[in-house]
């Protein structure tokens, strides 16, 4: 994997933490007793029951994918090249003015 596309992967789930999200990374697989998905040590179907009834998203990232790299994007704010979701340049300006 590339380390910029294992950076924005990582980014993405700092702020995933950071709007109180759950997150859970590892292989996903079948348990090979009971046949249900699992990411690492995690049985998906306790997870998602904790959740039934709410309104949710679901992200899943392969961090392994080797078809795309990670896309150079030019920022209309600034005008500098970034890779990833944002421009880190803007967003830690943006953290600054906001006092953070």
């Amino acid at each position: 994997m590339g380390t910029q596309r294992k950076a924005s992967i990582r980014e993405l789930i700092s702020d995933a933490y950071r709007l109180e999200a759950r997150v859970t990374q590892g292989r996903l697989h079948r348990n090979p007793q009971d046949g249900r998905w699992m990411i690492g040590n995690t049985h998906l179907n306790e997870w998602f029951d904790r959740q039934a009834g709410e309104d949710v998203s679901l992200l899943l990232i392969p961090t392994e994918s080797r078809e795309r790299g990670v896309e150079t994007r030019t920022c209309h704010t600034c005008g500098r090249q970034y890779s990833g979701s944002y421009c880190p340049y803007c967003r830690r300006v943006r953290l600054r003015l906001r006092g953070e």
